[in-house]
């Protein structure tokens, strides 16, 4: 290297291996969060019973079974047996809320600034 002198070079090579040493560091961390992350995420969709999914739902068997041959929860069917996964009942249930008075105004209020007051209108005239 022309022009550079020992002294500078052995700084550049310093700060170059602190460099490497910081980056296999953070590789590291990033390794162990990710292993933490799997292996919570695998505890999480452990299937569960129908038991357990009265529980989480505050329903009986028998709601819980007309709800599954209709197609309005999320199961699977093993035989003669239904599994379900916890966060795929807690995500049904919070799709399910019902919307408040405001919500609904304010829906409302988008549908009629979307569509324009003339189609609303018409609407209008057709459910009247």
């Amino acid at each position: 290297m022309k022009g550079h002198s020992p002294k500078r070079r052995n700084i550049s090579l310093l700060i170059y291996h602190e460099a490497i040493a910081h980056l296999i560091k953070t590789v590291d961390q990033l390794k162990i969060l990710l292993i933490k992350t799997e292996s919570h995420n695998i505890e999480k969709r452990m299937p569960i019973g129908i038991d357990e999914a009265c529980r989480i739902i505050q329903e009986a068997k028998s709601t819980i079974y007309s709800l599954a041959r209709k197609g309005l929860i999320p199961c699977y069917k093993k035989g003669e047996k239904l599994f379900f996964f916890e966060d795929e009942l807690i995500n049904w249930i919070q799709k399910g809320k019902k919307k408040g008075l405001d919500q609904i105004r304010e829906e409302m209020s988008n549908s009629i600034y979307r569509y324009g007051n003339k189609k609303c209108h018409r609407h209008h005239r057709i459910l009247s």
